[in-house]
């Protein structure tokens, strides 16, 4: 068994062949994952007892001839910034070194009830704050591809277990592209769902206005399988949305032709990179499908860097105050004082990216500034959705870069922190606004480099942005 080369349906279709079982697969993926985590550090914490659990309740479901669910057996990977009862969640801090959780995210329990099977926690940046996957407490991630290379971030470590085969599919979390951007760097699929689409209870809060789950995959069928598992409303989660969640594979092999696809002037008019004439090749084997390519114009989308930095550091910095001693794992020893154990615990606790956002999201919230930056930030947040919804008016999907450059070399950026913001130039937006996106594979660069190809549609309707993405995947991409 070749587990670096399964698809969910492979999954399901070896298991009622009995060519193998759902203990099998987990103990293969449990093997090679530990086997290459030396050379990517993709995952903190593995899983073994709980994955066997619940590859063992497959089985018995597989024998006694009941659905075991769309998961069924499937080796996942998840994130470490969301909750995994009796499961160290980390979120890439010392701060959180030896929480366990007492209850699961909902979209944990949706995941094993569809049969999944839980291999492992994936390394990230800390409090999923970061685009290289360099600021997490235990060390960088390296991407499978080019190991010299950092994965992206902040779900750097979902990505490489995806892209070196451990996991079949993975939840990463978005913010601002940290499920998209990995994604590119890594050469998989990766899928931001509409906003309130997918439940947050149990994900560590970042910035509660911006904050997805969603899948990586080494293909669109398997990303769309996830997320049609995951999606839905729930009574934990007020900003989880009563829509309905339809069966997105029913969309694939459907013909594109007279889709009417929408190219932004404002993401390609500086795009001089490689990445820039594969977003081409890749626009061109969309014309050749039969979509209806014109281009747009988004024009708040120069305002969109300072207008996330500012929303999102807000938001930190009173979620983030939870950590304060008090509660959860770490309490700095060296206090005498109330006021200087907050202090010192998160001296101490905190890496200097969640430092650097703390005091910037702190800054934008105190007297007097609140409505110069803050209040006018929310306005322009404003008027980039209402960009896309003008757009959705004369088109069915957009199409844009992921990133301006493929994956970068490790430490190329760590000390110019605004260079590293802008690699998430192209995929704030599509949070901001809170409309779905994705990001399939493009091709590679002269140095073997993935690039992706970002895909958004409107709200709720994910159906229209796998159809196109399948379609493109099964064209073969640029080539």
């Amino acid at each position: 068994m070749n587990v670096a080369s399964l698809t969910i349906e492979g999954v399901r279709r070896g298991l009622h062949a009995r060519d193998f079982s759902a203990v099998e697969v987990a103990q293969e993926a449990l093997r090679f994952a530990q086997m290459e985590n030396s050379k990517t550090n993709a995952f903190l914490t593995f899983s073994e007892e709980r994955a066997i659990r619940a590859a063992k309740a497959v089985d018995e479901k597989v024998a006694r001839g009941e659905d075991a669910g769309l998961l069924a057996g499937v080796p996942l990977a998840i994130k470490d910034v969301i909750l995994t009862r009796g499961l160290t969640t980390t979120c890439g801090s010392r701060l959180l070194e030896h929480y366990i959780p007492p209850y699961d995210a909902t979209a944990v329990v949706r995941v094993e009830q569809a049969g999944g099977v839980i291999i492992g926690k994936t390394n990230c940046d800390e409090f999923a704050m970061g685009s290289s996957n360099e600021n997490s407490a235990y060390g960088p991630v390296r991407n499978p591809v080019a190991p010299g290379r950092v994965p992206g971030g902040s779900s750097g470590g979902s990505a490489a277990a995806v892209a070196q085969g451990a996991a079949v599919a993975a939840l990463g979390s978005d913010t601002g592209g940290s499920i998209r951007q990995p994604a590119s760097f890594c050469g998989v699929v990766g899928v931001t769902p509409t906003y309130g689409r997918v439940s947050r209870y149990g994900l560590a809060a970042f910035a509660s206005s911006l904050d997805h789950i969603g899948p990586l995959a080494r293909s669109v069928a398997d990303a769309a399988t996830v997320l049609r598992v995951i999606a839905g409303r729930d009574p934990a989660d007020s900003t989880s949305a009563n829509a309905p969640v339809p069966d997105y594979a029913a969309a694939f092999n459907r013909n594109v032709r007279g889709l009417k696809v929408g190219l932004p002037r404002e993401y390609i008019k500086d795009l001089t990179s490689e990445t820039g004439g594969l977003l081409m090749r890749g626009v061109e084997t969309l014309k050749t499908l039969g979509c209806d390519v014109r281009e747009i114009s988004l024009p708040a989308t120069d305002y969109a860097v300072a207008t996330y930095y500012i929303i999102a550091t807000a938001e930190a910095s009173s979620n983030l105050a939870r950590y304060d001693g008090v509660r959860y794992t770490f309490r700095s020893n060296e206090s005498r004082t109330l006021s200087d154990m907050y202090r010192n615990t998160r001296g101490e606790g905190f890496g200097m990216e969640c430092k650097r956002r703390i005091m910037l999201g702190t800054y934008v919230l105190s007297a007097g500034y609140y409505d110069a930056y803050y209040l006018k930030a929310q306005k322009v947040r404003a008027l980039i959705a209402r960009d896309f919804a003008q757009a959705f008016e004369t088109v069915d999907a957009i199409v844009t870069p992921v990133s301006p450059f493929p994956a970068f070399r490790l430490g190329e950026k760590v000390d110019d922190p605004l260079a590293m913001y802008l690699s998430d130039i192209y995929t704030i937006t599509g949070d901001l606004a809170g409309i779905p996106c994705m990001s399939v594979p493009c091709g590679t660069t002269t140095e073997g480099l993935p690039v992706g190809m970002q895909i958004l549609t409107r709200h709720f309707d994910e159906t229209t942005m796998f159809r196109l993405a399948d379609a493109f995947e099964k064209a073969g991409g640029p080539d």
